[in-house]
């Protein structure tokens, strides 16, 4: 009845079915980690955001990386702004996610020999990218800055490669260390994502916007999805198999109902 399973269309079709079961499920579960992973990232958004601000230097040194749990807390600088060592940031989008554009990085040096890298926003990038963009001034003297407290930019965890070569005073990524380079005083790890300031000063960048802490995104459902095509391998195979058995029981009924041919010859015969 069912000998045509035996057959080597159909033992390759099985097998396939048999392979694709166990690697959509696989799928399911990575999409359902990476949902847990969204969930956990957004509760750790929100939870550091919504903290107390606090001075900087508790949750950064130099040459420390800031840690996960730390990144996005509010926190507070005072200091006056370097300007002379202020650098753009290349290839940065501004709020609108479309425009390209810069982001102004200006130490702030702290009171006890140290500095701080904070990201004052962003700017369009005008014409010559060749040359140092004009950027708003920094406040002069004593300020006090209040931003989101953001990690070491490299390219393994940004994805943006470290382009040699650029313009003076334009670099690719925000990095405390390869600004210290160029300071004369240790500078903290990450850097401070300005969100206020005191004073405030004249003309600002643009803010950087803050993070979307409350879309958790697709993977959720993608999940459920992989977790749906396995189940249906097997009741796909199964209807296919049906379908298989019933148009050969047709023919074979087609052809038993079918009378033979008599040969001219044995008829006159």
């Amino acid at each position: 009845m069912y000998r045509f399973l035996l057959t080597r269309q159909w033992v390759i079709l099985t097998l396939v079915a048999l392979a694709l079961i166990p690697t959509m499920i696989r799928l399911g579960f990575w999409q359902l980690h990476r949902h847990e992973h969204r969930v956990a990232q957004n509760q750790l958004i929100g939870d550091n955001l919504d903290a107390p601000a606090v001075a900087v230097e508790k949750f950064t040194a130099p040459g420390r990386t800031v840690p996960r749990d730390d990144t996005w807390r509010t926190v507070t600088a005072t200091g006056t702004y370097d300007t002379a060592h202020e650098v753009v940031v290349r290839q940065r989008t501004g709020s609108d996610e479309q425009s390209i554009g810069y982001f102004v990085l200006t130490p702030l040096l702290l009171p006890d020999d140290r500095a701080v890298l904070v990201n004052r926003g962003w700017i369009p990038a005008g014409t010559d990218l060749t040359k140092f963009p004009k950027v708003p001034a920094a406040p002069s003297g004593k300020v006090t800055v209040t931003g989101r407290l953001k990690a070491d930019e490299t390219t393994g965890n940004s994805g943006i490669k470290d382009k040699q070569g650029l313009p003076p005073r334009q670099v690719s990524l925000i990095n405390s260390e390869q600004q210290a380079k160029a300071l004369s005083r240790p500078v903290l790890g990450g850097y401070i994502e300005l969100t206020s300031s005191s004073p405030k000063g004249g003309k600002r960048p643009q803010p950087v916007a803050a993070p979307n802490h409350s879309d958790i995104g697709p993977h959720m459902a993608y999940a459920v999805q992989w977790w749906l095509f396995s189940a249906g391998v097997p009741i796909g195979w199964f209807v296919l198999a049906r379908r298989e058995r019933r148009d050969r029981a047709a023919e074979a009924a087609k052809a038993a109902a079918t009378p033979e041919k008599v040969p001219a010859t044995a008829a006159t015969d």
